[in-house]
């Protein structure tokens, strides 16, 4: 979340709290409600697509984009939002961004991408992992390549232009030294945290982008 938040993606306020027994808390400000009462309009993607929390692995990343095409109120705005937090979690080994950790919210009549959420590296935790996406693109789960997310994902589906592709590559080269510094200061033990920076860096070199 961390990560994220560095590379200019918004996040909920989030943290960790030393608990009464010398364990770690982690918390996360619940964004859909307003004060003690008040809630805010959510939906997830699998809601939007019909399907349910057996069924959120059934559709691709067309079809996310196509949702945020379809409801939100200004997708020119919300889609290279979309395309730097897939690139993110490409990245960051999160391969488990299904249709129910994507979500729409209703502020001021105006429907956009809610703030992100549960970021995390699952391809460190499944250390054998086959796949590097939860959803296909175009067809594929693995061996994604930057052909096929900047070229294909970003010009076809989200028919972003080169200037909207160029900033979300700059932004997340810009902070590759913040994530190296958040990896290094982390709780994962060393191995880890070496497993971890050589795994980015692969990733990074698959798009094109300097560590």
């Amino acid at each position: 979340m961390r990560m994220a938040a560095a590379a200019g993606i918004e996040v909920p306020v989030h943290g960790l709290l030393p608990g009464l027994d010398a364990s770690w808390i982690y918390f996360i400000k619940r964004y859909d409600r307003e004060g003690r009462t008040g809630k805010v309009h959510v939906e997830d993607f699998a809601q939007l697509s019909a399907l349910t929390r057996e069924t959120k692995y059934n559709s691709s990343l067309e079809r996310v984009a196509q949702l945020v095409d379809t409801f939100c109120t200004f997708p020119a705005i919300e889609k290279p939002k979309l395309a730097k937090r897939l690139l993110f979690c490409f990245l960051t080994g999160n391969e488990d961004m299904h249709l129910k950790n994507f979500s729409l919210w209703l502020r001021e009549g105006v429907v956009s991408l809610s703030p992100a959420y549960d970021l995390l590296n699952t391809t460190l935790v499944l250390e054998k992992a086959k796949e590097e996406s939860a959803l296909p693109l175009n067809g594929k789960k693995k061996n994604l390549t930057r052909k096929l997310w900047m070229d294909y994902f970003c010009g076809e589906p989200l028919k972003l232009n080169h200037q909207h592709m160029s900033s979300i590559l700059e932004d997340l080269e810009k902070a590759i030294p913040t994530f190296k510094a958040l990896i290094q200061r982390s709780f994962l033990s060393e191995p880890r945290k070496v497993d971890y920076w050589e795994m980015m860096k692969t990733r990074c070199a698959r798009l094109g982008l300097k560590v």
